[in-house]
């Protein structure tokens, strides 16, 4: 992708953690504070960009979405941050990328199918093709060069992360953090193909498709949304999940 086509690129993260490094690594850094948040504006690695936590949910998604397009002008956004894995195949430490993201709890059935956004005739919402094979690509180039010095091997064995992978396809999004096994088989029925769920993805999938806006979403599988999903979370955030963000949005940049 020819960067030239990014203008002003926004960084939206869910968690502080994942956004210090980006943060310190921008360049000529001015914060202007918000409605609640924080937005970094600056340059990082040589691209016009804006960094700015989403807090956590839909709506908290789509107001900083929106805020990013209409008061900071970006032209592209990027979504980073954790999420539960929904498919056995997707394992804690793998790298998910969204081609298209799913309210799993909009339902106004009979006005509307399940899962479609009422006027919208959508239930899917789709990534930015080339945006998102540039994110698959620089998350590739992660797991193939940095990974193994840049997370250390105490944190690869205690999280048991051996070779993870990079996989595209479908996420869910509902404000609820998805803790119970029963759940997850439950969206993985309602949504063939389901590979991850989280809680802000396909908020900022409705404000980017409304607003013309490319967008790509990039999540780090942090536990499988079953009972034990709070265990360890904030260290594997700060010590995995950071450290993949960091690196994959650094290579994506450089591109």
């Amino acid at each position: 992708m020819n960067h030239h086509k990014i203008k002003r690129l926004g960084i939206i993260s869910a968690l502080h953690e994942e956004q210090e490094g980006l943060v310190q690594a921008m360049e000529g850094t001015a914060t202007v504070v918000h409605g609640m948040r924080n937005y970094s504006v600056g340059q990082l690695w040589g691209i016009d960009a804006v960094c700015v936590l989403s807090r956590i949910g839909k709506v908290a998604a789509s107001m900083t979405a929106a805020m990013l397009v209409e008061k900071f002008g970006v032209t592209h956004i990027l979504f980073t941050g954790v999420a539960g894995s929904g498919d056995t195949g997707v394992h804690v430490g793998d790298i998910v990328i969204g081609e298209s993201l799913v309210q799993h709890d909009m339902d106004a059935s009979p006005l509307f199918p399940r899962y479609e956004v009422p006027l919208t005739g959508i239930a899917h919402f789709a990534s930015d093709a080339r945006l998102s094979a540039q994110l698959a690509g620089a998350a590739f180039n992660f797991l193939e060069s940095d990974f193994k010095e840049v997370i250390g091997l105490e944190d690869r064995q205690v999280f048991g992360l051996g070779q993870p992978r990079v996989h595209r396809g479908l996420i869910a999004s509902g404000d609820q953090f998805v803790t119970s096994r029963g759940h997850v088989e439950r969206l993985n029925t309602s949504h063939p193909g389901l590979l991850a769920v989280e809680m802000e993805g396909a908020a900022v999938a409705q404000v980017c498709f409304e607003l013309g806006v490319p967008f790509a979403v990039i999540r780090t599988i942090s536990d499988n949304a079953n009972e034990d999903a709070a265990t360890d979370f904030l260290r594997f955030v700060k010590s995995v999940a950071a450290r993949y963000a960091f690196h994959i949005v650094r290579r994506f940049c450089q591109g």
